[in-house]
């Protein structure tokens, strides 16, 4: 299957799961079972599985056939190339395809020059006055791909200028592009650009980064420590009949090599075998060389040689634009979509199938939980009624006393429930302290003015090294603050549970020391991006401002994650709370309204205990279906019916 079919199938699932997740959502207002904490919850599933995007980042050197590769394995449906591939001229400015339905299908393309101002590009994504707008007709090829071309274009300025946009390096000459007969040099005219376009696969959550080469994505630092690592998989593309060559190696090792389970995020192409296919040598002789550079390419790399596939994304593109199947299985195009379907598409799946069954599971829980005690208040009122049997005018008169003397007492209990409430929050607002913006700033301001630093920063790794120890700390005391309020909320609940007959449950806190894991990552990519070769670059002081900038950019995103954790969680506690004391309410009303009845007809008891024993029927059907409908969302996608849900 084809990356294409199998990235159609997960979106098909995605569909079919919201589909189902609103069908629910509607069932639960209808049985009145939508509390607060329910409505949360069903909100953060969708919108993980609405919002989930696979980003799949293309990185190569010039001229190693890369566009030509996104063309073949995406856009080979327009029947022409849609990414500029042709012989010299191709993408100059990394490139992000994607789709937003809020804005109309449009090329946005940042000017270079915005690479002297601090500003880093999640800031200027933030300014789309900034961006020059190129309107695209996604159903004419030909203005499609007219209106992309845009992105290989270039600049001519002089050294000083290029020097100052990040392309030209004294102390690395090799480095530098050449300077043409004018003196002038050759730069991208763009900064960054971004296509939104609804085709297929980008509308079912594809991300596809397009990247340049070495000297543009060393200049750009936010694309290194940010885009790229967060990227679910890169390919990596190399030319097959020159292996891995040193600039290519230092692409490798300054900005992708990854350790331990992350390498399975990583996919080398040898692309171009079609100039290995030599009428002097053999079939066979030519596939042993190219077995042989798999091989040889994957040692250098220290990959799997099953991570490295041989292909030739022309062929690839001309035979399916042809119809060629012939030529289609020469390129060995398929054998590379396949390992994306698989690898990467089987690996997301899997994370986004853990978390969704985790947040099914709490859901089924929170919603159960209040069925259990309606559940159990119609058993007691049953009960309660059933000791009627044969009683007096009198006695029936007393029962009515004593609930309203319950009821009273119930609502005289407010300051305590409120106690409870004063602390959770208490120690809440300290935590969420620890967690905020502004703590996060003071705790990265060191590490900012040493990168702000005029010159060569000689104790930049010692200041990076400190600060994320301090986050990790500060993680650690975050995760030790939501024990205590665990443990809080769990003595508290025991007590309401007891005093007032509640079945209180503290709900489990987030596991904030995973996020540790993201600190290391983020650490990871900045500190293997402080090299030898990015010394002088570091020196520039809006260089470090911008690198200081995307370092503050994804720290934040990852607070914020750990912070709409705990407030859901926060959520989760109160909303059963306030369940819990509405029902307590409804309940007194009912049972007083119950002994009204009985009062003022004699056939009223029999009457009433028919009706509570028919809701307890009811109830019990509706627990029933509850665990039908969350076991149908916790389902393998395979095992589903497309039968529609009985209401």
């Amino acid at each position: 299957m084809s990356f294409n079919q199998d990235f159609d199938q997960h979106g098909a699932w995605r569909k079919q799961f919201a589909l189902r997740l609103r069908q629910l959502s509607e069932w639960l207002t209808d049985h009145d079972l939508m509390e607060a904490g329910v409505r949360d919850r069903l909100e953060q599933l969708h919108a993980q599985v609405k919002n989930d995007k696979i980003t799949v980042a293309f990185v190569a050197e010039f001229s190693r056939g890369k566009s030509e590769l996104i063309n073949a394995v995406f856009f080979a449906g327009y029947g022409r190339r849609i990414m500029p591939a042709s012989a010299g001229r191709t993408t100059m400015c990394p490139t992000e395809l994607g789709f937003d339905a809020q804005v109309p299908p449009c090329l946005r393309l940042l000017p270079i020059e915005t690479r002297l101002q601090p500003q880093s590009l999640l800031d200027w994504r933030n300014a789309p006055d900034k961006w020059e707008r190129i309107d695209l007709d996604v159903n004419d090829p030909k203005q499609l791909a007219k209106a992309i071309q845009k992105v290989a274009e270039v600049r001519r300025v002089s050294q000083t200028e290029a020097a100052a946009l990040g392309f030209w390096d004294d102390e690395v000459p090799d480095d530098n592009p050449l300077m043409g007969s004018d003196g002038l040099i050759e730069v991208p005219k763009w900064r960054h650009a971004l296509i939104n376009m609804a085709h297929p696969l980008l509308k079912q959550g594809l991300v596809i980064l397009d990247t340049p080469g070495l000297n543009a994505i060393g200049a750009e630092p936010e694309l290194t420590v940010s885009l790229l690592p967060q990227a679910h998989a890169v390919v990596f593309i190399l030319a097959a009949d020159t292996g891995v060559t040193k600039s290519d190696l230092t692409i490798w090792r300054q900005h992708l090599a990854v350790l331990g389970e992350r390498k399975a995020s990583r996919l080398v192409v040898l692309n171009k075998i079609d100039t290995m296919w030599d009428a002097l040598s053999s079939p066979d002789q030519v596939q042993r060389q190219i077995a042989s550079q798999r091989t040889d390419s994957a040692a250098i790399l220290g990959l799997s040689p099953k991570q490295v596939l041989a292909v030739s994304a022309q062929k690839g593109l001309l035979a399916k634009v042809n119809g060629d199947d012939k030529l289609l299985e020469a390129s060995n195009l398929l054998e590379l979509e396949t390992a994306l379907g698989v690898d990467l598409l089987g690996q997301r799946r899997t994370i986004l199938s853990s978390v969704v069954a985790s947040g099914i599971q709490l859901l089924r829980q929170e919603t159960g939980r209040l069925v259990h005690t309606r559940a159990r208040d119609l058993m007691e009122q049953v009960q309660e009624l059933e000791g009627l049997r044969g009683k007096n005018v009198g006695v029936i008169k007393q029962m009515r006393l004593r609930i309203e003397q319950e009821q009273a007492d119930f609502d005289a209990s407010g300051a305590k429930i409120q106690a409870v409430r004063s602390v959770h929050l208490s120690l809440l607002k300290n935590l969420f302290a620890l967690l905020s913006a502004t703590h996060l700033k003071t705790e990265v301001s060191e590490l900012a003015r040493a990168l702000k630093q005029p010159g060569i920063k000689l104790g930049v790794k010692r200041a990076y090294g400190q600060t994320f120890e301090r986050l990790r700390t500060d993680l650690a005391r975050a995760h030790q603050l939501a024990d205590d309020i665990l443990a809080m909320l769990e003595g508290s609940f025991k007590g309401l549970n007891a005093a007032y007959g509640f079945s209180l449950q503290a709900p489990t806190p987030p596991l904030l020391t995973d996020y540790a894991r993201e600190l290391d990552l983020i650490e990871k990519s900045h500190l293997q991006y402080l090299s030898l070769s990015n010394t002088l670059r570091l020196a520039q002081p809006e260089f470090a401002e911008r690198l200081a900038r995307a370092l503050m950019s994804r720290l934040r995103v990852v607070y914020d994650t750990a912070v709409n954790e705990v407030e859901l969680w926060n959520k989760s506690a109160a909303a059963q709370l306030d369940a819990q004391l509405r029902e307590r309410r409804r309940n007194f009303s009912r049972r007083i309204e119950a002994v009204s009845r009985i009062q003022q007809a004699a056939g009223g008891l029999d009457e009433r205990i028919r009706e509570l024993q028919s809701q307890q029927a009811e109830l019990h059907l509706v627990d029933a279906k509850l665990s039908e409908l969350t076991d149908h969302l916790l389902a393998a996608p395979d095992e589903r019916s497309d039968s529609a849900m009985a209401t």
